[in-house]
């Protein structure tokens, strides 16, 4: 069983909060635009992270996260990448991949919108965007994502709220 905390765009603003929402979690998946190695580091340093660089991200950030991490945890197949796309207009660079090798569970940041479903059309696979999480952007509450897997299992999805943007 493993407890995942999820969360994209921080554009250079990590909430204190985000360490009370993230204290039980296993590891810390960050969907891109990070915005500074030291966001990066203070989350690695709190829990294992996962982290994907965005299209804000400078070169120090694309040192140490890749554009895309691909990866099996608890009997779920994972790729997470920043510009993904939404069920079901995927960005034209990854829908082949997706068609072709659907992962169980496909993670993107990027749009600021918060989405959690299912894209029947392929093979059910769950598509997860955690919203932002930072001050810039035209969302109006910024929010993270935090769920279990267990053997194949998802489960306690939870959408959490830092308030408002500004």
């Amino acid at each position: 069983m493993k407890r995942i905390g999820l969360i994209s765009d921080t554009h250079h603003f990590l909430d204190d909060a985000v360490f009370t929402h993230f204290d039980q979690c296993d590891e810390i998946w960050h969907a891109g635009d990070v915005g500074s190695v030291e966001i990066l580091d203070k989350l690695a340093q709190f829990k294992p992270l996962r982290a994907v660089y965005g299209n804000i991200d400078a070169k120090e950030v694309r040192w140490q996260a890749p554009e895309h991490q691909r990866f099996e945890l608890e009997g779920f197949r994972v790729w997470m990448t920043h510009i993904g796309g939404a069920p079901p207009k995927y960005n034209p660079h990854v829908r082949p991949e997706l068609v072709n090798a659907t992962p169980d569970i496909f993670v993107c940041g990027h749009s600021h919108i918060l989405r959690v479903m299912r894209d029947p059309q392929l093979h059910n696979m769950l598509y997860l965007n955690p919203g932002a999480a930072g001050r810039e952007g035209f969302h109006k509450i910024r929010t993270l994502l935090r769920f279990v897997l267990d053997s194949g299992k998802i489960s306690q999805m939870e959408v959490i709220e830092l308030g408002k943007r500004g």
